[in-house]
């Protein structure tokens, strides 16, 4: 029997969410959405978010035609013990304060400064900059082009992009895609439109703990389930 279109929607939003709270590209699109409009930075993270999820699951989607189904299927479910493993050990090491967020907010601190003081130029040099500016930045907004690539660049080789792969390979891939979409979606719109204040009320250790949690569920489904997705 093929994966069900339902089994993989309900998987990626459920592990989505959970990847994606508190993570440290919700709190970088937290941070920019003080600092710039909101519907450039939520239209730039989300372009970059379902652009990754979608690669990530055509990549999970491709890996059964090239090895066996029964193989994708034993690495997926090895990747959700590894992965469940892994957010229970970071979340027994948090002590419950928003590090992440500290981080992030001073990584950024940074380069708002740095950008600030290269603006303090003549006015005589405005005029050259915009006829040098890059082609990209002619149709695009400089905020919408940082908040995709910010986002973008940050989820490449995250936990959950790694995950989506092995679950795409796995599960019914445009269910992945639905779901991941969406929890994407509103990860994203909470965290541009909560700010900082909503952020910082997040506690990464029940994050941790909670997604390791769920890791670990979709292991052990898995293990119970042959190749084929039946019990």
């Amino acid at each position: 029997m093929a994966p069900s279109l339902l089994g993989g929607f309900t998987k990626s939003l459920a592990m989505t969410v959970l990847s994606e709270i508190g993570d440290k590209t919700f709190f970088a699109a937290a941070i920019l959405a003080m600092r710039h409009p909101r519907k450039l930075v939520l239209s730039g993270c989300l372009t970059a978010l379902i652009v990754m999820t979608a690669l990530s699951a055509s990549l999970g989607w491709a890996a059964p035609n090239l090895i066996s189904r029964k193989w994708t299927h034993h690495v997926t479910t090895l990747l959700f013990f590894v992965f469940g493993i892994w957010s229970l050990w970071e979340g027994f090491k948090e002590d419950g304060d928003s590090e992440e967020l500290a981080e992030v907010e001073a990584e950024m601190d940074a380069a708002f400064k740095s950008r600030g003081e290269s603006k303090n130029k003549s006015k005589a040099n405005e005029d050259t900059k915009k006829q040098q500016r890059p082609f990209l930045m002619q149709f695009f907004s400089p905020i919408f082009i940082k908040a995709f690539s910010l986002t973008f660049f940050g989820e490449w080789g995250d936990k959950s992009q790694i995950a989506t792969i092995g679950l795409a390979a796995d599960e019914n891939p445009f269910g992945v895609v639905l779901g991941g979409i969406i929890a994407q979606a509103l990860c994203t719109t909470a965290a541009v439109l909560g700010g900082k204040s909503l952020a910082s009320q997040i506690s990464e250790k029940m994050v941790e703990l909670s997604s390791g949690v769920l890791f670990l569920l979709f292991g052990i489904m898995s293990l119970l389930s042959g190749p084929e997705g039946e019990l």
